[in-house]
């Protein structure tokens, strides 16, 4: 079981990190997921996510895509974005994921990842800041 911590690190890259070791066979445990870092335009990363959620089937609604509120299973939607879904290998590394909001096990890091640095003045929005923009009270 690898543990890895999220804290100031940039998503796009832990996440497909993450995607290549679940895929890989082993469970992975992602901590402080809540302080994880988005790139970019906060205001753009929140109307993109407010869209995404607001997408809906006309036929069917209720057969449309759920998108949570709640950091850490928007994390783990998001990673099970990097799976291949349609098959039964990508739906067996998804179960082998498991996403924290901060450490509620006291778990100590096991897999170091390099830390992604931010240029100075770069715009950023965490994934804990996002959601509260689109409703979350946690």
């Amino acid at each position: 079981m690898v543990v890895i911590d999220g804290k100031g690190m940039i998503f796009g890259r832990l996440a497909s990190r993450v995607a290549k070791t679940i895929l890989s066979g082993e469970d992975v445990q992602l901590i402080n997921a809540d302080q994880m870092i988005l790139s970019g335009n906060p205001k753009s990363i929140t109307a993109k996510l407010r869209a995404r959620r607001a997408a809906k089937h006309k036929g069917t609604p209720e057969h449309s895509p759920k998108w949570s509120k709640i950091p850490h299973l928007l994390v783990k939607r998001m990673i099970r974005g990097m799976l291949p879904w349609d098959r039964a290998r990508g739906r067996d590394a998804h179960h082998r994921l498991l996403v924290y909001t901060g450490n509620p096990k006291n778990l100590t890091p096991t897999m170091a990842h390099e830390a992604s640095v931010l240029k100075k003045g770069a715009r950023y929005i965490t994934i804990r800041n996002l959601c509260r923009m689109i409703g979350y009270s946690g």
